[in-house]
């Protein structure tokens, strides 16, 4: 057997709200490591959006956020596949200490927008059909002996942010240290078996020897391909061998960087209701933001009544870079 991964981001260019980083990862046959996951599941799973498929669509995220249902496609995908996997959060934060480390949750805890929030799951009314979906999923996975792990998640709340660029200097460091959190997490899954993890490319990054090294120091890293299109690399270490690879448009060639991306941008989206929600309590008329620079320049005049009335420090509101 050999296990599968997917790694993408959302919320690297906002200035509000937090950088979301997930993973997400599959046990498959040897035989299946290479091959696509939308052809091997296509008895339950799509790609593309259609009023006649009944089918779960697993897609970039930024599609299905488009789709003009809000969250719903997201939501569906994201809680479908955790409940294939025997998992069923009910409520935002059971899905942060399901896909997160302990300290995501704590860290909510030092801003006042998030420290008493909680949201119940699923948040959008309309979906309805988790249940009757996880099942056919789930019998899918198990007539092609897939397994799903489940899904792994790394949010970097806009303080911890601020912190972490400062000490590293380079926001693009702070988003490949959590990169190589969540393939570490992925890498320790297996039990002496071959590991395959595919990641968006960051940026217009072309060469990971750098970073990859620095995260998995005692692993040899032999360079597979360095193109425009795609850098892959082989790390070993003893029996323990792991192929990573970054390639440009992840989201529509890769089954799991889909659905690590829906992960990250629906987290991201329940943080965003969150923080909307606290602040719009406290400042009439105030309209909310998805945290992008320009309308995140006219959130913060509009509310700067309320941040200087509760004496909010700007650093845990607003991302540096």
């Amino acid at each position: 057997m050999a296990i599968v991964g997917g790694i993408d981001e959302a919320g690297y260019g906002p200035v509000l709200g937090p950088l979301v980083v997930s993973g997400v990862a599959f046990r498959v046959p040897d035989e299946q490591a290479g091959a696509c996951l939308w052809d091997t599941l296509n008895g339950s799973v799509c790609s593309r959006m259609s009023g006649r498929n009944h089918r779960l669509v697993v897609a970039d995220s930024k599609k299905l956020y488009r789709s003009g249902d809000g969250l719903v496609s997201l939501e569906r995908a994201a809680l479908v596949m955790l409940e294939a996997a025997g998992y069923h959060p009910r409520t935002w934060r059971a899905l942060l200490e399901r896909l997160a480390a302990s300290q995501a949750i704590e860290a909510l805890a030092a801003y006042p927008w998030y420290s008493g929030a909680d949201l119940p799951l699923p948040f959008s009314a309309t979906v309805a059909d988790i249940g009757t979906r996880a099942n056919a999923v789930r019998r899918d996975m198990q007539a092609h002996q897939v397994e799903f792990f489940g899904g792994f998640c790394e949010p970097l709340l806009a303080g911890q942010f601020n912190a972490l660029a400062r000490a590293t200097r380079n926001k693009s460091v702070v988003l490949v240290t959590l990169v190589m959190r969540i393939v570490d997490r992925i890498i320790r899954l297996a039990r002496g078996e071959r590991v395959c993890v595919h990641i968006d490319r960051l940026g217009g990054r072309q060469h990971y020897r750098e970073p990859l090294q620095t995260a998995f120091p005692s692993h040899a890293l032999r360079i597979l391909e360095e193109s425009s299109s795609r850098s892959a690399y082989r790390l070993a270490s003893g029996a323990e061998v792991c192929e990573v690879e970054f390639v440009t448009g992840g989201e529509a060639r890769r089954f799991p960087i889909a659905l690590a991306s829906i992960y990250s941008k629906y987290l991201r989206e329940l943080y965003m209701h969150a923080f909307n929600s606290y602040w719009s309590e406290r400042q009439t008329g105030l309209r909310p933001t998805a945290g992008y620079y320009t309308d995140a320049q006219r959130w913060l005049r509009e509310a700067e009544p309320a941040i200087r009335r509760l004496t909010v420090e700007r650093d845990m509101l607003v991302r540096s870079r």
